[in-house]
């Protein structure tokens, strides 16, 4: 059956600009079928916050898939929309996962995140801007926490400082956005000791969004405690996905199934599959 999109406002999204499918910020979503609940994560394509690319989403959710991971690629909104808005999707699709836990057979205390690039800021935005859920609500998607169980960064934009993406910077925070604001959302300045676990991977010689945006992160992380694992792969241009083609980068997915593993999203491997 085809995965058809999820509106997350149905009634019209807050800061919505029109009506049009651009507007209405959507999660598609890829269940897994068992008798236990699953863990969920919330896919983030990349594309500077101009566009969202399709190699990163929906090949991801399958793959997510094969490790009996329900996932939801996210329809966040990208320029001319701003970061309220767009960082409101992310928040909403986590928040909307839990809502809906139980119809999907979902653990609600294992959602997390994933993202590409540019995704992967929002990812990461998601991992270190939350909060925990406004209890007297009246809608009760509104109640649940936007936190992230974990999160999974694939040559993530993280800082808007030294080593920003410029193209993204301005599409998420405007033509000229104050000092205060690029730093918010320079995300390794704002992790703390509650951050979630975090799984990063780059290339070496990434043109685009150079490595030290995750090594930034890595570095943040470490100094707060907050487990992390990392992997730099020598070359490699950028925008890669699941790089089955790559001779290096290929085995990223495989590494990061086995440390989904150790957060128990993943299911383990059968033993007969064991070495």
């Amino acid at each position: 059956m085809e995965a058809l999109p999820i509106e997350l406002w149905p009634e019209g999204a807050p800061f919505a600009q029109g009506s049009g499918e651009e507007d209405r910020p959507a999660i598609t979503p890829y269940l897994v079928e068992g008798s236990e609940p699953t863990a969920a994560v919330i896919v983030c394509p990349g594309g500077g916050y101009a566009r969202r690319a399709a190699h990163e989403g929906e090949p991801i959710a399958q793959w997510l898939n094969t490790l009996g991971i329900s996932a939801f690629v996210l329809r966040y909104r990208v320029a001319p929309y701003r970061h309220e808005a767009t960082l409101g999707d992310a928040q909403r699709a986590i928040r909307y996962v839990r809502s809906r836990a139980k119809e999907w057979n979902i653990d609600a205390g294992r959602v997390g995140i994933l993202g590409f690039s540019a995704g992967g800021h929002l990812a990461s935005s998601a991992g270190t801007h939350y909060d925990s859920g406004q209890a007297e609500s009246e809608d009760p998607v509104e109640r649940e926490s936007c936190r992230p169980n974990l999160m999974v960064l694939c040559y993530p934009v993280i800082s808007f400082g030294e080593y920003r993406h410029e193209g993204s910077l301005t599409n998420f925070l405007g033509e000229e956005p104050s000092e205060e604001l690029v730093r918010l959302f320079s995300n390794e300045l704002q992790v703390t000791a509650d951050t979630p676990p975090t799984f990063l991977w780059h290339t070496g010689d990434d043109a685009s969004v150079p490595v030290e945006n995750s090594l930034l992160l890595a570095a943040a992380l470490s100094k707060h405690n907050v487990p992390f694992e990392l992997h730099s792969y020598t070359s490699g241009r950028h925008g890669l996905g699941l790089a089955q083609t790559h001779p290096e980068a290929q085995t990223w997915p495989d590494l990061c199934a086995r440390w989904l593993r150790r957060f128990e999203f993943a299911q383990p491997v059968p033993i007969e599959l064991q070495e």
